[in-house]
């Protein structure tokens, strides 16, 4: 265990930082924290051994009464052990490690030291990371402790930041967490508290390697927490290989019967599968729409949004400020209809979920267990409905069978009014310059990327045809003129401009020489014919140049 050292008002350099500066710029002004009331005595979670500044804060939300699966591991976790926790999704698993990770924290009182988080919790997705993290940060702060996220798809400065400053939670993705570990802004010597949340998610995705990569960095003697839907395939193997003595709690599998699930499989035509799902989208209340692939989220989006249902899409192919933003904008209730892939199946909670729709019927059963686990959620009632055409009436059988589910079957169409049994309310929809209006939101501010104080920083002064310069003024890649894109001559592609990559004209992609690449311009069009004039900075000298005359036809 590290020695204790007392806490110092420098940076890591030495250097005393500018008053205020111990804020990131990213960071906003954490507001006034509410007072905690007094504790009831018959506190759930004061029962359970968890302090009673956690417990207050949690009374401040509402929640008195743990789940059965922080009733079962809490009282193991808060002791030391290494944990092995299964429950079905949206069983209360994050507070359950969470609470064992800051109490094991503020138990042990040890000083932070820039870049070595004291805990880590490891996450498939980034979106679970962001839960994960907006579950526990406010709980930290009352215990005087820092939390920070770390995944890719945004840039690494701020998460750099957060750790050089020094952090005592860290929920990160094995990823971007190992990219910042071989650029030495990270070390896990520290770490006392180890999770992995969604292991069988990280198995399916591929994770493991990374996983046990991670796991080798960290010390022998540091708890293990894993908390997952299943405990099979490598999940094993991480069990083996890193629990010491674990003690497993077992509350409910994927697979046990939720009570307030409905569940409905439709048979429809082709011809009527968007029109039964724009009825049911229609319907007040938040909808999730599950597809198979990327395009045909896209695809679907679209089509609601055309029809007056405003909606998002959430998939792989989105920035990470997109599905921040899409996401934010399905819980506020701005968009009624989330139409995902099965990046969504896992770790996304918005409040509220009242229909499920798998408008493409997954492909195991396990996908449609946790697609189907956004409604719900903590003994609220839910619908899903599954559409099979005629095609995937066997497929869909099958996948019933093996999901352990008995739906109710029916042949519907547009007008059937099964639909309004299943989705009860007046059918909402917008104009088309309402939806536009709704969802024409500015994207979010990117966050810079790349490595701190790179000395190559990408310039983003627009070129005339739009395009970022780089580099500067001065830093063409050819020649050493003046550096344009184009000589003399005009720089359009297409056209009589002169557009040659090597001719007269020191430095320049073009000289003086007239051979657009695709127009009308001497030298037959060709994309190196600039008339064998001198090039003193080109990479292609004269005798280069002119061995080309004529062209090649791009």
């Amino acid at each position: 265990m590290a020695s204790q050292r007392p806490r110092t008002n420098r940076s890591s350099s030495g250097a005393r930082p500018r008053p205020g500066s111990d804020r990131s710029r990213n960071e906003k002004p954490q507001a006034a924290q509410k007072a905690l009331p007094p504790l009831d005595p018959d506190n759930g979670f004061l029962a359970l051994g968890v302090p009673d500044t956690l417990c207050g804060a949690l009374a401040l939300e509402g929640i008195t009464d743990p789940f059965p699966i922080q009733v079962s591991t809490l009282p193991d976790s808060l002791n030391g052990r290494d944990v092995l926790g299964r429950g079905r999704t949206g069983s209360g698993k994050t507070l359950a490690f969470g609470l064992a990770v800051l109490t094991r924290l503020s138990m042990l009182q040890l000083d932070r030291q820039p870049f070595r988080p004291r805990a880590l919790i490891l996450a498939p997705t980034r979106e679970l990371a962001l839960q994960i993290d907006a579950t526990i940060s406010p709980l930290a702060r009352r215990l005087g402790l820092r939390t920070t996220t770390i995944f890719g798809g945004v840039g690494q400065n701020p998460q750099v930041d957060a750790l050089r400053k020094g952090v005592d939670v860290v929920v990160a993705c094995p990823g971007r967490l190992e990219d910042l570990i071989s650029q030495n802004f990270c070390k896990l010597d520290r770490v006392e508290v180890c999770v992995l949340d969604e292991a069988d998610h990280m198995a399916d995705l591929g994770f493991l390697p990374g996983v046990k990569r991670l796991l080798d960095r960290t010390p022998d003697d540091a708890q293990h927490l894993l908390f997952s839907a299943t405990l099979d395939k490598g999940v094993d193997v991480i069990v083996k290989r890193y629990m010491s003595d674990p003690v497993t709690h077992s509350v409910d599998s994927e697979q046990s019967p939720v009570n307030t699930m409905t569940h409905h499989v439709l048979h429809v035509t082709n011809d009527d599968r968007l029109p039964v799902i724009l009825d049911l989208a229609a319907a007040p209340g938040r909808t999730i729409i599950f597809t198979r692939t990327k395009h045909r989220a896209k695809q679907l989006t679209r089509q609601l949004n055309a029809h007056g249902v405003v909606s998002v899409e959430m998939h792989g192919n989105l920035s990470q400020n997109v599905r921040t933003r899409n996401l934010a904008a399905f819980s506020d209730g701005t968009a009624a209809a989330m139409v995902a892939t099965d990046i969504a199946a896992r770790g996304i909670h918005v409040d509220d979920i009242s229909l499920v729709i798998h408008a493409d019927p997954p492909m195991e059963h396990k996908a449609y267990l946790h697609r189907s686990g956004r409604t719900a959620r903590a003994g609220n009632e839910g619908v899903v409905v599954t559409l099979a055409t005629e095609s995937q009436r066997k497929d869909t059988d099958q996948l019933m069978r093996k999901a352990g589910i008995k739906p109710t079957v029916t042949k519907v169409r547009p007008d059937s009014p099964l639909l309004q049994e299943i989705a009860p309310g007046q059918r909402l929809k917008k104009s088309a310059s309402e939806v536009k209006a709704m969802l024409d939101v500015p994207e979010p501010a990117k966050t810079p990327g790349g490595r701190p104080n790179s000395r190559n920083p990408r310039s983003a002064t627009p070129s005339a045809s739009g395009r970022p310069k780089r580099g500067g003024p001065s830093s063409g890649r050819r020649g050493s003129g003046s550096g344009a894109s184009s000589g003399s001559g005009s720089s359009a592609r297409s056209g009589s401009g002169s557009s040659s990559r090597s001719g007269s004209g020191g430095g320049s992609r073009s000289g003086a020489g007239s051979s657009s690449r695709s127009g009308s311009g001497s030298g037959g069009g060709g994309r190196s014919s600039g008339g064998g004039g001198s090039s003193a900075g080109s990479r292609q000298g004269s005798s280069r140049s002119a061995g080309r005359q004529g062209g090649r036809a791009r």
